[in-house]
């Protein structure tokens, strides 16, 4: 019965994009001519920053330089913002320098952002073939991909082994201790999408997602955040009713400035905990 039951839902699931397959086409088309197209903000894309305090002692052993290589979209790109430092990497650097479970194992802290609007986890895969192989292995990779797969209707399947592919690279070729896949926004949410298109385009990433979420599960130091969305409302609300546009830039459908602050703090959170699982909490 239940076996029956799911069969037949996704029949009417199938049925209704039949049906809905000429809107989709429509609104898909009209977003691209009217959606205002952001560029990628100017600033920074790699620095080194020195994390032992001035009037410190020195350590009984000489300390590690903690390498963190974020990895993927525009929204890793920090489109959405007008300069890197309103964007996720600009926002999460300052936080993780203030980190004493950071500074008391890293000397410094270097870090690089390779990412690039419209890319897909083949553009991604591809990429990191492409870049030379580090010098020093790679503490932390943070990778912010499959908007884009969404969109341009990557297959499950192909979907599927590409993580795998970025998974195996990264660890082989970039030594990666902590790898760290960033969740699909929710993409029915975004304002740029109307209905009935959102909700198909919402499903789909949440099938991507899911499938993300799965294979990380699959592999050691392979962590998936799950963005908690409900806990940046409720944060920025204060309780009070708050309209859902203020998480999304101009062109509704990349991150605003206050979203990537909210993000970059969920993601200091989990870095903190991944290099130190015994003292996770995070300093003010």
């Amino acid at each position: 019965m239940v076996a029956t039951k799911k069969i037949q839902n996704k029949l009417a699931t199938v049925a209704k994009d039949v049906l809905f397959a000429p809107v989709y086409l429509y609104q898909g088309r009209k977003i691209k001519r009217d959606t205002v197209r952001l560029p990628e903000p100017n600033g920074e894309r790699h620095g080194f920053v020195q994390l032992r305090k001035e009037n410190s002692e020195p350590s009984a052993q000489p300390k590690q330089t903690l390498n963190l290589l974020i990895v993927g979209d525009s929204a890793a790109a920090g489109v959405g913002s007008e300069t890197q430092q309103e964007a996720l990497v600009g926002k999460l650097i300052p936080i993780l320098q203030k980190q004493a479970t950071i500074s008391d194992q890293f000397e410094a802290l270097c870090w690089s952002l390779q990412a690039t609007t419209g890319h897909t986890s083949f553009d991604i895969l591809r990429r990191l073939y492409i870049m030379p192989t580090p010098s020093e292995p790679i503490d932390i990779m943070v990778l912010s991909v499959g908007v884009n797969d969404t969109t341009s209707s990557v297959s499950v399947d192909r979907w599927h082994q590409q993580i795998r592919d970025i998974i195996t690279i990264a660890q082989r070729k970039f030594g990666v201790r902590e790898l760290v896949f960033l969740s699909l926004p929710p993409m029915a949410q975004m304002p740029a999408i109307p209905a009935p298109l959102n909700n198909f385009v919402g499903a789909k990433a949440s099938i991507l997602d899911g499938i993300l979420q799965q294979t990380c599960l699959t592999y050691d130091n392979v962590t998936y955040m799950a963005t908690d969305f409900p806990r940046m409302i409720a944060e920025h609300s204060n309780g009070t009713p708050i309209d859902i546009k203020v998480m999304f830039a101009s062109d509704g459908f990349h991150p605003s400035s206050l979203m990537y602050g909210y993000w970059a703090q969920q993601l200091s959170e989990l870095i903190v905990e991944l290099l130190n699982p015994s003292d996770a909490e995070l300093t003010e």
